[in-house]
């Protein structure tokens, strides 16, 4: 069966399942479109929250990155994975605990105040739309490779898929459709992982087969990878980093506290019956998010190997670069990179009219590599390959069967749709129960109410997919980002209302609106797109990074900084809360029958 036909068969079979079982588990009440009515089992909301949380930069960028950034990209695995401990240790059993099952509901209660509640919204609002952006960013890259339709094309069908299962299903259709969204992302991750590691090193476990050695050499392949990438003129993949240690530190740190504030994930841990399982399913929730997550740095690791074998000959033959009777001839270029050229995501531009293939680093610091590569006629690097393509495309560069190939197809495709599925949930939860509800119908009812958040769910796709078609102008860094404003707003808020029964509404409301603010300035302002009329755009910090070489991305963590200073100079100068509220802290954070407190003291 030829590719094309393959690949339908085998995504238009997960769709259909998607959908069959959101029209099996349709919400009936608001509980069961919230919490999916809070009778999920640990073990398939470990499933359900494993695939929330890995989202289409898990599948689709994050090991592309890796290839690229070489051992700077760990900062990724570091940075998402540590933040879940954090969240599941930390956050979950607590909120959990409470029994509020959004964030701005908890922040509300806790802070006793509904503005504090609407500023939550707010944040989450603004972390959540920016993170979706990715989301639908790779459904329109996954759509244009494998179903042969353009980008704008793909992301209307992912626009109608969610739509179907998550207006309809709520959370109790997603969390289910979620679970076989989880199989499908991780089959179509570690499959190919193992085929690849097999053909390379021998070693049919793909992170014993990153420190293997070559097939039929005896050197093991990040040391071959190492001499491959120094020949093209790139940094050398064990020990490259993305721009300072202080940068380093602040992105994983970032994107650590980031996730344990993202609300939709949060969401996941009130979708079981109790406390108790709420702390298994966070365990579950660990070994699936480990298979994917130590499988990428084999993954990126190998990906970039193939990339080069098939791009540069000659690096692989003798190591010569400038061997010219090695290099690709355009003609003869292999059919994974003609069906990816119509995407528009690698493209080639013969600069010195040779039709050949030259692809180098001509950005390298490296005066004498560049000097050898215009002595062999070079004019500049050739070759453009967008980082998103490398996990999608490295079953095509590896000449793997059909079958994986459409498997990876369907799995980008999973990954991608489940995320956007819990943000939407999260937007719609905020919308309708958060500010509707709480603040501007109080007495709406639960029918009326479930008909507004499937509302502001249907809106929140049309919102999704118009950012995703027209995405803004930074939008390269959006998840990152999106992990920066939760952050910067959300996480200082939810850590001081656990643990710090001191803390007032006063502070709390001022913590989250200057760390929201603050990134969001860094961010904007970096670029230089503040307007001063009679003027040009002007760059109000001095050009990018200018804040200790710390990239936007990473700033989320000092905005974090801020939002904790804030809220503590405030607390201290106004009014402490009152004392039912400090012993409610007391009560949620200290376990029954430690007789450590009496509901009454504080």
């Amino acid at each position: 069966m030829e590719l094309q036909t393959t690949i339908y068969l085998v995504v238009g079979a997960t769709f259909a399942l998607y959908i069959g079982i959101a029209i099996w588990a349709r919400a009936g009440s608001t509980s069961e479109f919230y919490v999916a009515g809070s009778g999920v089992s640990p073990v398939m909301n470990g499933m359900a929250t494993a695939a929330d949380w890995m989202s289409a930069a898990s599948f689709i960028s994050m090991a592309g990155l890796i290839a690229y950034m070489g051992y700077g990209g760990s900062l990724f695995l570091m940075g998402w994975t540590g933040g879940y401990v954090l969240l599941a240790c930390l956050l979950a059993p607590y909120l959990r605990k409470f029994g509020k099952f959004t964030v701005p509901q908890f922040i509300g209660d806790r802070y006793y105040s509904k503005s504090a509640s609407t500023i939550a919204v707010i944040c989450l609002l603004v972390a959540s739309i920016t993170y979706i952006i990715g989301q639908m960013t790779g459904v329109g890259v996954a759509f244009s490779r494998f179903l042969g339709v353009s980008n704008d094309t793909g992301i209307y069908v992912g626009m109608a898929i969610v739509f179907a299962y998550a207006v309809f299903g709520g959370m109790k259709g997603i969390t289910y459709t979620q679970v076989a969204q989880y199989i499908v992302l991780i089959l179509a991750y570690i499959v190919p992982a193992v085929f690849i590691s097999l053909a390379l090193t021998g070693n049919a476990i793909p992170q014993l087969g990153l420190g293997s050695d070559m097939r039929g050499t005896d050197t093991t392949l990040l040391n071959k990878l190492n001499e491959v990438v120094t020949e093209l003129g790139f940094s050398e993949y064990t020990t490259s980093l993305p721009g300072s240690k202080l940068n380093m530190f602040m992105y994983t740190l970032s994107l650590m506290i980031g996730t344990a504030g993202l609300p939709h994930v949060i969401v996941r841990f009130f979708t079981v019956k109790t406390v108790a399982d709420a702390r298994t399913s966070a365990g579950w929730s660990l070994v699936f998010i480990a298979l994917l997550y130590t499988t990428a740095p084999a993954v990126g690791a190998m990906a970039r190997m193939n990339l080069h074998a098939t791009i540069t000959p000659s690096v692989m033959t003798t190591g010569n670069v400038f061997q010219e009777d090695g290099s690709l001839v355009y003609a003869d270029r292999p059919d994974w990179m003609k069906r990816w050229e119509t995407t528009g995501l690698l493209k080639w531009e013969d600069k010195n009219g040779d039709g050949r293939i030259q692809y180098y680093n001509d950005k390298s610091g490296d005066k004498e590599f560049l000097q050898n590569a215009d002595a062999a006629g070079w004019k500049g690097n050739e070759l453009s390959v967008n980082q998103d393509i490398i996990v999608m495309a490295n079953p095509e560069i590896a000449l793997l069967p059909n079958w994986v190939i459409a498997l990876v197809a369907a799995g980008g495709l999973a990954a991608a749709l489940s995320t956007a599925a819990g943000l939407l949930m999260a937007i719609s939860s905020a919308i309708s129960h958060d500010l509707v509800k709480n603040v501007f119908v109080p007495d709406i009812s639960e029918k009326g109410e479930l008909l507004t958040g499937k509302i502001a769910m249907a809106l929140s796709i049309v919102l999704a997919g118009y950012l995703g078609l027209n995405p803004p102008g930074f939008a390269a860094g959006t998840v990152a980002l999106a992990f920066g404003i939760a952050a910067s707003s959300l996480f200082p808020a939810i850590m001081m209302g656990i643990f710090s029964k001191k803390m007032n509404r006063e502070g709390a409301m001022a913590g989250m609106v200057s760390g929201l603010l603050i990134t969001l300035f860094y961010v904007f302002a970096h670029k230089g797109i503040f307007f001063i009329p009679g003027t040009a755009y002007v760059n109000l910090i001095g050009g990018p990074n200018s804040f200790f070489g710390i990239t936007p991305e990473a700033f989320g963590a000092v905005g974090a900084m801020v939002n904790f200073a804030v809220a503590f100079l405030v607390d201290r100068v106004t009014k402490a809360p009152p004392e039912h509220i400090q012993a409610m802290v007391e009560s949620v954070r200290i376990p029954r029958g430690s007789k450590a407190v009496s509901g009454g003291h504080h």
